[in-house]
């Protein structure tokens, strides 16, 4: 071969293996990619059937259930507005308790339960995931709006 026609070669193989790799790449990122969705849109039916996804909000006081001895626990995230209820078969993190804010990852049930692969407990008290802190405000914003125009239409009669 002459020189000419092995430096072609090698820049085709070149391309070649750079086409794989990032094709290989797109399609590890698209596997590996987790939406997150605020508990209202899951109630409003825009959950994704076909893959893993997010959903975070505060653990709902008096919802956590476990059998003795078992170690799948159900409990109720909300967002201040809807509630979900979850499913989970495995340890909790040690900071998850009642009231706090975690973040869920897993897939709707066919039950309308969340059936979550993980569960991740924010890390310090005054700590919350910023998901479900855009969350609630944007919930308690909304709440807040009605409240006043329920109590601007009761003070026009």
């Amino acid at each position: 071969m002459k020189p000419r026609q092995q430096r072609m070669l090698a820049v085709g193989l070149a391309a070649v293996g750079l086409l794989i790799a990032t094709g290989l790449t797109l399609r590890a990122f698209q596997e590996n990619m987790m939406f997150y969705l605020e508990i209202s849109e899951v109630k409003a039916g825009n959950a994704p059937d076909d893959r893993n996804f997010r959903v975070g909000g505060l653990v709902v006081e008096n919802s956590l259930r476990r059998a003795p001895g078992e170690l799948q626990v159900e409990f109720t995230l909300t967002d201040t507005v809807n509630e979900l209820p979850v499913v989970y078969s495995g340890v909790l993190p040690d900071l998850f308790r009642e009231g706090q804010g975690v973040i869920a990852h897993g897939r709707l049930g066919g039950d309308g339960r969340f059936v979550a692969d993980t569960v991740l407990a924010k890390h310090d008290e005054n700590y919350m995931p910023p998901e479900v802190a855009d969350s609630l405000a944007k919930h308690a914003d909304a709440k807040a709006a009605a409240a006043e125009a329920a109590e601007a239409a009761g003070g026009e009669r």
